[in-house]
Order: structure tokens, then C-alpha cells, then sequence
């Protein structure tokens, strides 16, 4: 598998995203995928506001929300995110928010892009950061992602002593984006996509919303959280 990020200029927003990723990347090849950054996804649906409405966004676009010392632990879409995916980085003056609909915005994007470069088989990634507990850093993850399975399961397969796997499930689609944000950065790098060949992925035609969220009460953190967590 081979990750390469592409260095471009600023985004701005209400942008042409895919011409902006096509100005940076004049080809592409089939069963490639691509990983963009939900902030730049978010700026070419014009996902902005006012710096003063932070702290109101964030309590009502997330499901769960507890304020610490650092920021607002939050759970939304199905996703542990600090400040619902609200930020202040890497933005001029306003705040920068998720798209709405982040599945639906990479298909919209998989459709403009696949036409662009005439491929069939496209995966698109809008990746933001999280944190990972009792881990130092952000990590990157997908908000949503289009075109290939984002899940691999293994169970009832066999593993190398031949003994039956009865749990394990593989996040491909938080595995990629980890990736690729590595490669894309999280300060002035300017490389707000990624391209990833010959990942170990199913490609499928459309998505399937929902496949990498667990229920929450059955969560393996879930009992240490339980107590804080502030349901709307």
C-alpha cells in the first residue's frame, strides 16, 4: 500500500473541490482512494460560523457532551470527537464545521471525481482528528467515507492455529484515514489530501452509513463514560 499527500494552496471556501484536487493531482489511478480533509470539505459547502457561537455549536450538534480542562468531550454521528469538529485551526477569523452530512459529502465528491478521472472503482475519505484514550496526540479518522467497505470481518474465520475469530472486526476505514492524515499533517503542511493505492479494501459501488458506528452501551469504554455523559 502506498500513501502520498499532495502539497496545494490555501482552500477557500465555497471553493470547487474537485477542481481543486484536480489542479494538484492530473491523474489517478484505478481502485485508488482518497483521503480529504473534512475541514476542506466542510469550507467547499461553506460550513462556517462566527467565532463568538462556538461553545452554542458545539452543544447542539453533539449527541453527548462534557466540558474538561482541555476542550468539549463530545460524541457525534456515532463518533468520540473533542468540540463536535469544530475548530479555529488553519481558518481565518471564523470557525470551521463538519459537513452536515458527512457520507453523503463523499459520495457527492466520489461522483464528481470519478467522473473527472474516468476511473470506476474510487474510495473518498474526509478525514478530521481525534483522540485515542490514555494516548498523547490527535489520530486521524473518517467522518465518512464512499466507495468501498469500510469494515473487514473475520468473524468465524480461522486464525493461524486454526482457532475460530468470535469478535474481531477490522475499522479499514479509521485505518486509512489514521494513514493518510499522517502523511497530510495537522499544522501549516498545506496538504489537505491524500492518495492512497492498493489498500486492502473492498470496493462497492455507493456507502453504507453506519457500518463502523457501534452501539454505544455496548462500547468497550462505555461503563467509564456512562456517569458524565450529558444526553441531550
Amino acid at each position: 500500500m502506498r500513501v502520498k499527500a499532495y502539497k496545494t494552496g490555501i482552500f477557500k471556501e465555497n471553493g470547487d473541490l474537485p477542481s481543486f484536487i484536480k489542479k494538484h493531482l492530473p491523474s489517478l489511478k484505478e481502485g485508488s482512494i482518497i483521503a480529504v480533509s473534512s475541514k476542506v470539505a466542510g469550507l467547499w459547502e461553506g460550513r462556517t460560523a462566527d467565532l463568538a457561537l462556538k461553545e452554542k455549536i458545539i452543544k447542539e450538534s453533539s449527541d453527548f457532551y462534557l466540558k474538561t480542562s482541555l476542550c468539549y468531550f463530545t460524541v457525534k454521528d456515532g463518533m468520540v470527537m473533542t468540540n463536535a469538529g469544530v475548530d479555529e485551526s488553519n481558518i481565518k477569523g471564523k470557525l470551521s464545521l463538519l459537513p452536515e452530512e458527512p457520507y453523503k459529502t463523499a459520495a457527492r465528491l466520489r461522483t464528481a471525481l470519478k467522473e473527472i478521472y474516468k476511473v470506476k472503482k474510487l474510495g473518498v475519505i474526509l478525514t478530521d482528528s481525534m483522540i485515542l484514550p490514555l494516548r498523547a496526540g490527535v489520530i486521524s479518522a473518517a467522518v465518512g467515507y464512499a466507495g468501498f467497505k469500510g469494515v473487514k470481518d473475520y468473524r468465524g474465520k480461522g486464525d493461524i492455529f486454526g482457532r475460530k475469530l468470535k469478535m474481531t472486526l477490522v475499522d479499514a476505514a479509521d485505518t486509512l484515514a489514521a494513514a493518510a492524515g499522517l502523511m497530510m499533517g495537522e499544522g501549516k503542511e498545506k496538504r489537505p489530501f491524500a492518495v492512497i493505492e492498493d489498500a486492502p479494501v473492498i470496493f462497492v459501488s455507493g456507502q453504507k452509513k453506519g457500518e463502523i458506528t457501534y452501539p454505544l452501551e455496548d462500547d468497550l469504554y462505555y461503563p467509564f463514560f456512562k456517569p458524565f455523559f450529558k444526553r441531550k
